[in-house]
C-alpha cells in the first residue's frame, strides 16, 4: 500500500537526529482505568417484587380471594358451583401446564388444542394453562388471555377454569378442570 510519501533521505534522518538530540522521552505518570460496566439490573423483576410485596402488606378480603372477584371463571351449564369453588381454591392438583409466553394467536390457539387433546388422552383432570399478563405486547395489554378464555369456553373437554392461584401465575394463568372420560361406575 502506498501512501504516496517517499520514504526520508539518509540527510534528512541526520537532521531529525541533531534536531532532537538533547529531547528526554516523556514518561506518563499517570493511568486511565476504564470503570467496569455496572451490572445489569433486572428491572421488570424489581417491579414485579415489589407489585407483590404492595399487594401481601395489603391483602384483599379473605372471601374475595377464596370465592373470585373479579377474575376470570367458567362454569359450564349443569355442574355444581362447588366445582368451581374446589377448583379456585386449589383442590384439584395441577397435573400439567402449557406455557403460551412468546407465541402468536394463531401459534397459541394450535398449541392450546394439542395440549387438550394430549391431556385427555393421558386422563389428566386438571391443568394449568399460562397465557402471560401482556406486559411484553403492545400498550402492556394482554393479547391472548381474551383469546384463551373464549377458545376455552368452546371446548368441550373444559368443565371449568378460573385464575391461578398468585403462586401458580396469578392473572396470568388459568387453571382448567377437563371431563374425564372414564366411564363413571356406581
Amino acid at each position: 500500500m502506498t501512501t504516496g510519501r517517499r520514504p526520508p533521505t539518509e540527510e534528512e534522518r541526520a537532521l531529525f537526529r541533531e534536531a532532537v538530540a538533547g529531547a528526554k522521552p516523556i514518561v506518563p505518570d499517570k493511568v486511565h482505568h476504564e470503570p467496569p460496566p455496572p451490572l445489569a439490573v433486572p428491572a421488570q423483576r424489581k417491579r414485579d417484587e415489589a407489585a407483590a410485596l404492595i399487594e401481601s402488606l395489603s391483602p384483599a378480603p379473605l372471601d374475595l380471594s377464596l370465592e373470585g372477584g373479579d377474575e376470570p371463571n367458567f362454569l359450564r351449564s349443569g355442574l355444581a358451583r362447588t366445582v368451581l369453588r374446589d377448583l379456585r381454591r386449589g383442590r384439584w392438583v395441577v397435573q400439567d401446564h402449557l406455557d403460551l409466553h412468546g407465541a402468536t394467536r394463531d401459534e397459541a390457539r394450535l398449541l392450546l388444542g394439542e395440549f387438550l387433546g394430549e391431556s385427555l388422552q393421558r386422563g389428566l383432570r386438571c391443568v394449568r394453562v399460562v397465557h402471560g399478563k401482556g406486559l411484553g405486547s403492545p400498550g402492556r395489554e394482554p393479547v391472548l388471555k381474551g383469546l384463551v378464555k373464549h377458545w376455552l369456553m368452546q371446548r368441550a373437554e373444559v368443565l371449568a377454569y378460573c385464575q391461578a392461584r398468585a403462586a401458580e401465575g396469578g392473572a396470568g394463568a388459568l387453571v382448567l378442570l377437563l371431563k374425564s372420560d372414564r366411564p363413571r361406575t356406581r
